[in-house]
């Protein structure tokens, strides 16, 4: 999936974060966006995944501006939610979606911590389940915000090993410059 976002403006509390930002991804790509914290990397991805509405610029997925598809459509395309964007309102879960997240959890090596609770996870193991989360979505595109936060070196190498190994498009905010640097 081909993803662009084109003179994104963002104005958060009256400043302004992000003038004229731009990026081209294309599918398969594994595109980095570094800088310090509070520059804008995190409010440049919930424009383009759509918790914030830029006050300029446009996001399109696959040359289709993303403010003509639905919330549930961009979400089927870009992961975020889980599996909810592929479900009716109200539907339960179902055997196919148990299936594919504990095929996600083992991707991610957190398959034998399925019956725990969130809260009861280290920072590191929570950063791996949300990322299993965004797998589990099975979308053609990936965003991820600081994905090796809370983790030590081995987890992650060993979490960016496996974003570079899906085969998909992802773009993913990165504080640590020789990770960017090896993966993107």
């Amino acid at each position: 999936m081909k993803l662009e976002a084109k003179d994104i403006e963002a104005v958060l509390g009256g400043n302004a974060i992000l003038r004229g930002v731009s990026l081209e991804v294309e599918p398969n790509e594994f595109v980095g966006i570094i800088g310090p914290n509070g520059s804008g990397k995190s409010t440049l991805l919930k424009c383009i995944y759509r918790v914030l509405k830029p006050q300029a610029g446009i996001v399109k997925l696959d040359g289709t501006d993303i403010r003509e598809l639905s919330y549930k459509k961009s979400a089927q395309s870009i992961a975020v939610l889980g599996r909810s964007p592929h479900k009716r309102a109200m539907e339960r879960d179902n055997a196919q979606d148990y299936a594919i997240v504990a095929q996600a959890l083992e991707t991610v090596g957190m398959a034998d911590m399925a019956k725990r609770s969130f809260s009861t996870l280290s920072g590191g193991e929570q950063q791996r389940v949300i990322l299993a989360r965004a797998l589990a979505q099975q979308t053609p595109c990936l965003i991820l915000d600081e994905p090796t936060n809370h983790l030590d070196i081995t987890y992650q190498l060993e979490l960016m090993d496996i974003v570079q190994g899906l085969g998909r498009t992802v773009v993913a905010a990165i504080h640590d410059l020789n990770i960017a640097a090896m993966y993107c």
